[in-house]
């Protein structure tokens, strides 16, 4: 499940995933979010808060997150991943060769720090 939090402003969406994510989380919540925000602020900031009982994607939203990311490559100008999960970093390192934009990892414990990176 996918869920907008509190500290989103401006140009930056802040979200936080629990249990397992699904084409649902995406199609309904996530990319309408993404491209509204593209559409007013063009280059956007995104937080993404995995929590402890975060599991992965389904296949589904993997594809849906992929497809968005390449298409919009160029509109993301920062990312914080917040994940106490060590398979994150090496994900999320993948992923930064895929978009233009900063990409950081951050733990829990630094999450208001995360939050305020992608905000600056």
């Amino acid at each position: 499940m996918i869920a907008i939090m509190h500290e989103t402003a401006g140009r930056t969406l802040v979200v936080k995933a629990t249990e397992s994510l699904t084409s649902q989380d995406y199609e309904k919540v996530f990319i309408p979010q993404l491209n509204q925000l593209i559409g007013k602020f063009g280059k956007i900031r995104v937080g993404f808060y995995l929590a402890e009982n975060f599991t992965g994607w389904e296949l589904g939203a993997a594809w849906d997150d992929a497809v968005f990311g390449i298409q919009h490559r160029h509109d993301f100008e920062k990312v914080a991943v917040v994940s106490d999960k060590k398979w994150m970093e090496w994900a999320t390192k993948i992923g930064s060769y895929f978009i233009d934009g900063q990409i950081a990892t951050c733990t829990p414990a630094e999450f208001e720090d995360a939050v305020t990176w992608t905000k600056q």
